[in-house]
């Protein structure tokens, strides 16, 4: 304490009844003399806390009022698919890529408005997915996997999310099923055998197709050219018009 206020203190404890002429009582002197700084401060900043707490209080009170935001169409776009998988690295992008050229074999689309738009998801089950499921009305999702063990259990949590957020969720495609030898033909199944057919089992949902572990997919893709295009009569083109198909018979029929 300065020299100056200590000599306030001094005079104002004289002034207390009772003080008498002598020097205060240290109770006194340190009481009197903590008064500007250490008591009336805090007095102002639990008041300042308080009113802040209550502030923080209304605001969660109208963001909650609110309720969750209100899905708003795509302008020119009848209905959206959502491609996604749990994991990344099990070829969902290329998968969502060859089943949007399958949906436009299928029904020739007039490059007016848009019947379908595919979205490719990242992976996971984070705010992207969130946000997209609750600001856009989605038709369905498909859940792309491997037949790997830890793959499955991403795309496990993937179906489960679009559930709780309202989004039908179409079926499963099982992605790199079998690799088949180009020279011997001889089948292996390196992921795994039935992993998402055991999947689908669990969750009550079905198998929109099963797409092979080919060089030509990934080549066509690298090109430019996806294979659903370039290769139209492959095994592997035809196993994406299968879903395509099986998608379209899962779809609600989009407003007139």
């Amino acid at each position: 304490m300065g020299g100056a206020a200590w000599r306030w203190a001094l005079r104002a404890a004289r002034l207390l009844p009772g003080a008498g002429g002598g020097r205060a009582p240290a109770a006194r002197r340190g009481g009197l003399g903590c008064v500007p700084a250490a008591c009336a401060a805090p007095s102002a900043g639990s008041a300042s806390s308080s009113s802040g707490d209550e502030a923080l209080r209304d605001k969660r009170a109208r963001i909650l009022s609110r309720g969750l935001p209100k899905q708003r169409p795509i302008e020119g776009v009848k209905q959206v698919v959502v491609v996604a998988s749990g994991k990344g690295g099990v070829g969902k992008s290329t998968t969502a890529v060859n089943i949007a050229l399958a949906l436009a074999a299928n029904d020739s689309v007039d490059w007016g408005q848009l019947d379908y738009l595919v979205i490719d998801m990242p992976p996971g089950t984070g705010d992207v997915q969130l946000s997209v499921s609750q600001n856009i009305p989605i038709a369905g999702a498909v859940i792309v996997s491997t037949p790997q063990d830890v793959a499955l259990l991403d795309a496990h949590k993937g179906a489960e999310m679009f559930r709780k957020v309202h989004v039908p969720v179409l079926g499963l495609v099982q992605n790199m099923s079998v690799f088949q030898c180009p020279k011997c033909k001889h089948e292996t199944h390196i992921f795994g055998t039935d992993g998402v057919k055991d999947l689908a089992k669990t969750l009550g949902l079905d198998i929109l197709g099963d797409v092979p572990l080919h060089i030509s997919i990934r080549e066509t893709c690298d090109s430019g050219q996806p294979v659903v295009v370039s290769q139209p009569q492959s095994d592997a083109a035809k196993a994406y018009l299968k879903i395509a198909v099986e998608i379209l018979r899962r779809l609600p029929v989009p407003p007139a």
